[in-house]
C-alpha cells in the first residue's frame, strides 16, 4: 500500500508565499514522476508542476517563474515552493506520482487527499 501525504497548504494573502510538501510512504523501493495538481470549485483538475526522477520539471503556464518543484528521493518526498500567490491560486492541491515500485509490485496513478491553499485578495 503507498500513500501520499500532502501537508503545508493554509491561508495567505496575495502576494505571499506557501511551501507545500509531499511524502511517501509504503513499502516503496523507487517512485517514477511526481507532481502537483489543483483544483478550485467549478473548475477541473490542473496541471501545477511534475519533476521527474531525475530532476527534470514542467509546470502550468499559470504558475511558470512563481512556483517550484521539487524532490527530494532520499525522503520520497516532493515540495511546491509558491511565491508571489494570487486569488486564483485557491484550490485543493493533489499530490500524485504515476509509477511507484514497491514491494507488492507496480503501483499506477497514486494521488493524496488533497491540501487546501486559499489566497485572499
Amino acid at each position: 500500500q503507498v500513500q501520499l501525504v500532502e501537508s503545508g497548504g493554509g491561508l495567505v494573502q496575495a502576494g505571499g508565499s506557501l511551501k507545500l510538501s509531499c511524502a511517501a510512504s509504503g513499502s516503496i523501493f523507487s517512485i517514477n514522476a511526481m507532481g502537483w495538481y489543483r483544483q478550485a470549485p467549478g473548475n477541473q483538475r490542473e496541471l501545477v508542476a511534475t519533476i521527474t526522477s531525475g530532476g527534470s520539471t514542467k509546470y502550468g503556464d499559470s504558475v511558470k517563474g512563481r512556483f517550484t518543484i521539487s524532490r527530494d528521493n532520499a525522503k520520497d518526498t516532493v515540495y511546491l515552493q509558491m511565491n508571489s500567490l494570487k486569488p486564483e491560486d485557491t484550490a485543493v492541491y493533489y499530490c500524485n506520482t504515476d509509477k511507484v515500485v514497491t514491494m507488492g509490485g507496480w503501483k499506477y496513478d497514486v494521488w493524496g487527499q488533497g491540501t487546501q491553499v486559499t489566497v485572499s485578495s
